[in-house]
């Protein structure tokens, strides 16, 4: 480790994970990169998480090396990460000065956490606001200053047992980095794991699901490889390149995708995201014509991960395989096929609501952010992306609810607003293949409603 700049080490999670407790994701990428490593780096401290240490052998080893001898700690403790709450643990004991905890402002923290200072930011979930990121750079550039400068205990255990004396365990684990860096690695061992997984998000979106998929399962074994604990992420995005991937043919890739998902905890697991991941996936399977009890897993999994977030995603998605429901052979007469398209209705009303709150933020947001946007950075390009996406999915989510529903003016005036805001010829095609699938089912049984639901001319 350099003797001539100091270093920071970052005990976070990675990527996009769930705090179990209120359902929100949070992408934990968006906090390292726009409020911790600038302001660390701007100090002249190099700045590394764990996903970016390239490794070559047992990646715990090199973890607790960091966690005895790095000058500087932030531990984000965002979503309760069970790893950022052991690593805490960790460094508390091993150091007794300067190490800062922070987290999202909603974090519900255990109890034996009050007594520990914990500097708190803004999470909007997929982005952070632009006065939020200047507000929290500015304070923790300050409480970085105040730490380095000052031998004052953060850790409890040293403030707590004050007669304790912090180990100097170097020499042994300098000895065992080097041991473990002799073992067998295969290929892609030595690259950083936040490299593989960026190089993986990139071949989203240029639509190479085939390498993206590759590029996940190493992530996937790299970190399995030093936890017994599968990242629900990772496992996540490689479910959904499997399935894009569609290899050697689309209904094997879903099944593969399914078992993915199964993996962790799927009958169990209160993650809203891998329930929604699991309902597309089954209801993928139904149109494929695999069977109706694909079709009542989606209708499960829609309805969980619906009632967890109160999402339009999850709501538009549960209207629609309440419609399938509704055309199926699991649908054994008239009442049964009013009861699901009533249930579809109150749904898509639900969309509605939720398109009206979701616009009214979003444009509240994108305005605060008019600084950031226009300052000609990448950070400020990719933020004008985000909004716009957000903004075509809100448009187009309200034009299938009011179609859904037979409100077709309404539809409409939301289409030609959705024509208006830039967005990616996927999301098009995404949006016409859904409509023309409601359409067809209407047309089947939306005679039944009163009034009667008459396709557009």
């Amino acid at each position: 480790m350099s003797t001539t700049k100091k270093r920071c080490f970052v005990v976070m999670g990675f990527g996009i994970k769930t705090d179990y407790i209120n359902g929100r994701k949070l992408d934990l990428n968006k906090s390292y990169r726009l409020l911790i490593k600038p302001v660390v780096e701007a100090k002249g401290i190099e700045c590394v998480r764990a996903d970016e240490i390239t490794h070559s052998g047992s990646i715990d080893v090199q973890m607790y090396r960091e966690l005895l001898q790095a000058d500087l700690v932030i531990a984000d403790l965002s979503t309760l990460n069970a790893n950022a709450l052991y690593e805490l643990g960790v460094r508390h004991a091993l150091r007794p000065f300067t190490t800062i905890v922070i987290s999202e402002n909603k974090l519900m923290y255990p109890f034996d956490l009050n007594h520990v200072v914990i500097h708190s930011y803004q999470h909007l979930g997929d982005a952070i606001d632009y006065e939020e990121v200047e507000r929290f750079r500015a304070a923790l550039g300050d409480v970085i200053q105040s730490v380095l400068e000052k031998n004052q205990a953060d850790s409890p255990v040293y403030t707590y047992l004050n007669s304790l004396i912090p180990p100097k365990l170097q020499e042994q684990i300098e000895k065992a980095v080097v041991e473990s860096e002799k073992k067998e690695t295969t290929p892609e061992i030595g690259k950083a794991l936040s490299l593989i997984i960026q190089e993986a998000e990139d071949a989203i979106e240029t639509k190479e699901f085939a390498k993206a998929k590759s590029l996940f399962q190493t992530a996937v074994m790299l970190s399995s490889a030093n936890s017994a604990q599968k990242d629900t992420y990772l496992i996540h995005r490689l479910a959904f390149t499997t399935y894009k991937a569609a290899q050697p043919n689309l209904l094997q890739a879903l099944y593969e995708s399914l078992n993915l998902l199964q993996s962790i905890n799927l009958d169990t697991t209160n993650d809203p995201e891998t329930v929604s991941s699991a309902g597309a996936v089954e209801k993928k399977l139904y149109e494929c014509g695999e069977g109706d009890q694909h079709l009542e897993n989606s209708i499960l999994y829609y309805q969980r991960s619906y009632y967890l977030l109160n999402n339009r995603y999850n709501g538009i998605n549960l209207a629609m395989t309440l419609l399938y429901h509704a055309t199926s052979n699991l649908a054994k007469n008239d009442q049964d096929r009013i009861a699901d398209l009533i249930f579809a209705q109150r749904t898509w009303r639900r969309v509605l609501y939720l398109c009206e709150r979701d616009w009214k933020l979003i444009q509240e947001k994108e305005k605060n952010d008019q600084a950031l946007i226009n300052d000609g950075t990448k950070d400020g390009q990719e933020l004008q992306e985000y909004y716009n996406s957000q903004k075509y999915w809100i448009l187009v989510n309200r034009a299938e609810a009011n179609f859904g529903l037979g409100d077709f003016d309404s539809y409409r005036k939301s289409l030609e607003e959705s024509k208006n805001t830039p967005f990616h010829p996927w999301q098009l095609e995404s949006f016409t293949e859904q409509i023309g699938k409601l359409e067809a089912e209407m047309k089947k049984v939306g005679h039944l409603l009163e009034p009667k639901w008459i396709a557009p001319n």
